[in-house]
């Protein structure tokens, strides 16, 4: 009755005998220094032992303040909750911010990797500052299909979801030309639903990014949206339904930290869809890595290799 899963009766039942009584005040204050400490616990993670292919990087509303999510997946699959702060995701200093607090903490940027984020230029900047512009960014597509729908009639949407979806399927040569071609067709009568389509889709940032790197389409799926930090927020999405007043940004920062299973279950994460050909991508961002240990002589590396 109280969202309290049986499998943690073992947990919560010897502490809630030493407390019996207690009053609602008592019970908040425990929260808050219970809450303080896990975020700091996971603000102060290191990942010196743990190489990154992907990061994906969201935003998260609670009440009238915002928590961007960072989480990031390994060669092999499983995902990392790499960090959090408060903030909008169209704030680059405070998007560049987190970034430079996960290079602090062992995710350097000695290596490509490839970043999904939800479209905001703040966090495509924050990227090529911290990570150099080079590594490449796939755009949400969940996002940008939001946008689009959000300028069109109910009984066309699905339509229009249709063609783009279709559209991401293909190579981007093709791709782009069909949604071109959907958006001279939407023009007509949609100039709203044609300018949010048009929106970064020549960009090298878009959402053919994943298309480009030839990677295998199950792969594409998961890495075409930023789902993997929706699924895991969802903790805190189900323990924050009922609150009505936060107080301030560091109130929803703890909240989002005890919502998240990034403490207590990220063992028990699942691998992402495709994590048998992360391989793949690894082999893509390896061949551009960014690393200063080129030949500092051209002409030596020529004369061995003859």
């Amino acid at each position: 009755m109280r969202g309290v899963s049986t499998r943690h009766y073992q947990e919560v039942v010897p502490e809630l005998a030493e407390r019996c009584g207690v009053s609602r005040s008592a019970v908040s204050r425990q929260l808050q220094q219970a809450s303080a400490g896990a975020l700091q616990r996971l603000c102060e993670r290191r990942f010196d032992e743990i190489d990154p292919l992907v990061i994906y990087l969201d935003g998260k509303h609670f009440g009238g303040h915002q928590v961007i999510s960072a989480v990031g997946v390994d060669s092999e699959g499983r995902k990392h909750v790499l960090g959090l702060t408060e903030g909008a995701t169209e704030n680059a200093v405070v998007v560049k911010g987190l970034l430079e607090e996960l290079v602090e903490r062992g995710v350097t940027p000695g290596r490509k990797r490839l970043f999904v984020i939800d479209g905001s230029k703040a966090l495509r900047k924050a990227i090529a500052e911290v990570y150099g512009a080079t590594c490449p960014v796939q755009r949400c597509r969940t996002h940008k299909l939001r946008n689009v729908l959000g300028y069109l009639p109910k009984e066309m949407q699905a339509q229009v979801a249709a063609v783009l979806r279709a559209g991401w399927k293909l190579d981007p040569k093709e791709g782009m030309a069909r949604l071109r071609t959907q958006i001279e067709w939407l023009e007509r009568c949609y100039p709203k639903a044609a300018a949010s389509l048009r929106e970064g889709l020549e960009s090298a940032s878009g959402g053919f990014t994943i298309n480009r790197l030839g990677l295998s389409p199950m792969l594409r799926k998961c890495l075409a949206t930023t789902n993997v930090i929706e699924s895991s927020m969802s903790g805190a999405e189900n323990r924050t339904g009922r609150v009505t007043r936060w107080r301030s940004g560091e109130m929803c920062l703890r909240w989002g930290c005890l919502g998240h299973p990034a403490l207590e279950t990220e063992k028990n994460f699942r691998k992402i869809i495709g994590h048998q050909d992360l391989w793949m991508l690894k082999a893509v961002l390896d061949e551009g890595r960014l690393l200063s240990e080129k030949p500092q002589n051209p002409i030596d590396e020529d004369r061995v290799a003859a």
